[in-house]
Parts: C-alpha cells; sequence; structure tokens
C-alpha cells in the first residue's frame, strides 16, 4: 500500500483547499520542487501532483511547476487538473509524468478516456470525486447524476493504472478516511483503487491496511503531512513493516 502524498499547485504555489472550496486555501510552501524534494526524502515511493487552476479552468495552467519537479526530483509522479484533451495527456506523458488522471473526461467524453488507456494502456488513472457517492466534476463544482457504482461499471473493461476515489465532504478535513465507501469500491471492481480524503494520523493509515489483500493500491494524504498530525516517513515504514 503506497502513501502518495498530495502537492497541489495553485498559482505556482503549494496549497491544500478543504473540500475543495478555492475560497478555503492555506498556502503550504512557495516552492513546489522544495516541496516535493520534503516528500522524496522521507521515502515518498510516489507524487501526487494536482493542478487545481487547471481543474476549475479546464486547461493546465502549473505545467512549469510540474516539469520543474520532474527535472529535480526522481520519484515517480502522477498528475490531474485540467487534462480534457488527447494533447495534454500525451504532453504530460512524454514529458516524464507516469501517470495522468482524468476526472470530468470520463462523463463529458467517455470516448477519449477509451482511447488514452489504449493508447497509453496502465498509465491513466480514473479520477473519481464523489458527494454522498455521486460523481462530481469540473472541479468539483458540479455534482452529477452519476453514481460511483456507474461510472466504475463503464470503464471496467479498460487497461486503467487505478481508480482514484475521493471523499469530497472529507477532503482537506482531517475527519477520517470513507472506510465503507472504499470497501464497496474494492468489492465492485478489480481495478486498483487509490483512497483520497479525510487521513488525519496514522490510526487512519492502520485502519486502511486490511483492505491492501482486496486491491488498495495506496492512499493520499494532505493537509495531514502538511500539518504534521502525519509524518510521512513514520507511515511509510508503518505499511511496509506490517505488509511483508
Amino acid at each position: 500500500m503506497i502513501i502518495f502524498p498530495a502537492i497541489d499547485l495553485k498559482e505556482g504555489v503549494c496549497v491544500r483547499l478543504m473540500q475543495g472550496d478555492p475560497d478555503r486555501v492555506t498556502v503550504y510552501g512557495n516552492d513546489p520542487v522544495a516541496v516535493a524534494a520534503r516528500w522524496a526524502q522521507e521515502g515518498a515511493q510516489w507524487l501526487h501532483i494536482v493542478d487545481l487552476d487547471g481543474a476549475f479552468s479546464s486547461s493546465p495552467k502549473n505545467r512549469q511547476s510540474v516539469q520543474s519537479i520532474l527535472k529535480n526530483i526522481s520519484v515517480p509522479v502522477q498528475v490531474g487538473g485540467g487534462i480534457r484533451d488527447r494533447e495534454t495527456a500525451a504532453a504530460y506523458l512524454n514529458s516524464g509524468v507516469e501517470r495522468v488522471i482524468v476526472g470530468t473526461v470520463a462523463l463529458r467524453n467517455p470516448r477519449l478516456l477509451e482511447r488514452l488507456c489504449e493508447e497509453f494502456p496502465h498509465r491513466v488513472a480514473l479520477g473519481i470525486d464523489a458527494r454522498d457517492g455521486r460523481v462530481a466534476i469540473e472541479g468539483w463544482k458540479e455534482t452529477t447524476e452519476t453514481t460511483v457504482s456507474t461510472l466504475v461499471e463503464q470503464f471496467s473493461q479498460m487497461p486503467l493504472a487505478a481508480i482514484i476515489h475521493t471523499d469530497i465532504h472529507r477532503d482537506g478535513m482531517q475527519s477520517g478516511v470513507n472506510l465503507k465507501a472504499t470497501q464497496q469500491l474494492l468489492e465492485s471492481t478489480h481495478i486498483p483503487v487509490i483512497a483520497s480524503g479525510g487521513v488525519s494520523t496514522l490510526e487512519d493509515i492502520k485502519a486502511l491496511l486490511p483492505l491492501a489483500s482486496m486491491g488498495l493500491e495506496g492512499v493520499i494524504t494532505g493537509r495531514a503531512i502538511y500539518n504534521g498530525t502525519l509524518v510521512l516517513s513514520e507511515a511509510i515504514s508503518f505499511v511496509r513493516e506490517n505488509l511483508r
């Protein structure tokens, strides 16, 4: 089970939002490369990068910061936020990004997601951001009538790298992970799942650990590691010691 430290980019700096609200923002670093280096030094196996400006505006706005991280940090990177066409996805994947995350496209243009999976098998992750079991898109601004289970079933035969499931109500709130929803998702798909939203302390990592045998590839953590309620190196060590 991989612990993914989150690096959310807004206007070139590292931030965290509460429940995806751009008006509830905390800045955690003006130098994305330095932040990425910190997590790499603590043993991060992957970096989870989101271009928040891209998510809200439908096209990436922080590519320069992403490229700087790729140039200076030798840790695999997955990137999401504003990836709405083939050219953007290909540009990321051809420049050193290991996998791209698409969310809105899955509803707006499902055929594009299918083509991306065909062209870049196991390098595209489906980002499912949910409120009360229903999928939100356009940087979480719009909650649709589509359920998580419906969307997962639609793409169940695609060679996806992973499904990244975010509980919006818990994101940035450090209120604990949604174990029930995560387990239900794991039971409904053979695709690896990455959980996101609500991680607060090592206890949350411990609670998720039993789900690794069901296909939980990892968990994304942001505010907890920035605020210090969860120490990334300790979480990584705990997982390694208990999943041998």
